[in-house]
């Protein structure tokens, strides 16, 4: 009797468990709206997710668990054939970066020494990137000395 109802507990379960959608090697999160879930792909931001759904035809506001597989396949398809995404876009990023560096341009020692590389100051900000940890001090004044 309690095998029985463990395997219709199981067989329950299975039913009301959806698989998350995956799309190029990225879990999708089932409980988000269809256009914020596409940018947790790396290369989609919120508006070319956008542009993918309205060139589909596919409400943004749906959550990607209401998604049929027929959807879900279309989503693929389209952003695996139009936008560079993930290990793809990555590897572009980190040879552009390999090149600045290799042509010894200004850009490229910023990145080498772990700077900021597109003009912002530094006398304030990225204090953590320079190594450069202020600690907090008391009000100032020092202990005075013990009497002997």
């Amino acid at each position: 009797m309690l095998f029985v109802k463990k395997i219709l507990s199981i067989n329950n379960a299975k039913d009301k468990f959806k698989l998350m959608p995956r799309i190029a090697g990225v879990n999708i999160p089932e409980n988000k709206k269809i256009e914020i879930a596409l940018t947790y792909i790396y290369g989609i931001g919120l508006s070319s997710s956008r542009k993918i759904l309205n060139g589909l035809n596919i409400n943004p506001q749906r959550r990607a668990s209401e998604l049929n597989g027929e959807e879900v396949n279309k989503l693929k398809d389209a952003i695996e054939k139009k936008y560079k995404i993930e290990g793809g876009l990555r590897r572009e990023v980190m040879m552009n970066i390999k090149r600045l560096k290799d042509i010894g341009c200004w850009r490229g020692f910023r990145h080498i020494k772990g700077l900021p590389v597109r003009g912002q100051k530094t006398r304030t900000n990225t204090r953590t990137v320079r190594g450069n940890v202020r600690r907090t001090v008391s009000s100032g004044k020092k202990t005075a000395p013990e009497p002997k």
